[in-house]
């Protein structure tokens, strides 16, 4: 039987536990449940992640990773200001409708109870998420399509409808897609 490469065992260990927080109840999960789904003992978790909080780490990192890969590639490709900001809240809700798991990371509630470090960078995701956004709606101010006076107004705004879109995802079992109608609103909130 061939062994499973280091790094490939700890990509499992993400998988369930993302898996896991895809529950609609939203149970807290524990690190002798991620085990008994992965069929191995909490020791050979421990071997690959020094803590659950490690675990959570792991999840926020490639959503991290991911998320700003993808505003980096919509920045590249779209020099409109507002198109931007468009894409950006768009992507942000299809990506929460792609990986519901992470939603619950997204709006901190698998973060209940666990390590308060992993909330506050959850926090510093949102800032980030904001200051991408208010980097868009400036580039819409040199462009004429929006007033300096509006830049963070409106950059807070949409942080809160994309906010709010998760939380309706987690709290509805993951049944209301968060993306599904989101166009005519984020039009809304940019004009």
């Amino acid at each position: 039987m061939a062994s499973t490469p280091p790094g490939q065992r700890r990509i499992q260990i993400l998988q369930a536990l993302a898996e896991m927080l895809e529950q609609p109840k939203g149970d807290k999960i524990t690190t002798a449940a991620l085990a008994r789904k992965l069929a191995f003992s909490e020791a050979a978790l421990y071997r690959h992640f020094a803590s659950k909080a490690q675990m959570f780490e792991g999840l926020i990192e490639f959503i991290e990773s991911t998320v700003f890969g993808l505003v980096n590639q919509i920045s590249e490709r779209q020099s409109d200001g507002l198109a931007q900001a468009r894409d950006i809240v768009g992507m942000l809700l299809q990506f929460a409708s792609n990986n519901p798991g992470m939603t619950r990371v997204l709006i901190g509630d698998a973060l209940v109870n666990e390590d308060e470090r992993l909330q506050q960078r959850m926090n510093q995701f949102h800032d980030r998420v904001e200051l991408a956004l208010k980097q868009a709606l400036r580039i819409a101010v040199v462009e004429g399509q929006a007033h300096e006076a509006d830049v963070a107004a409106r950059a807070a705004v949409l942080v809160c409808f994309v906010l709010g879109r998760w939380h309706r995802y987690a709290k509805s079992g993951f049944k209301n897609n968060p993306a599904q109608d989101a166009a005519l609103h984020i039009a809304l909130l940019l004009s």
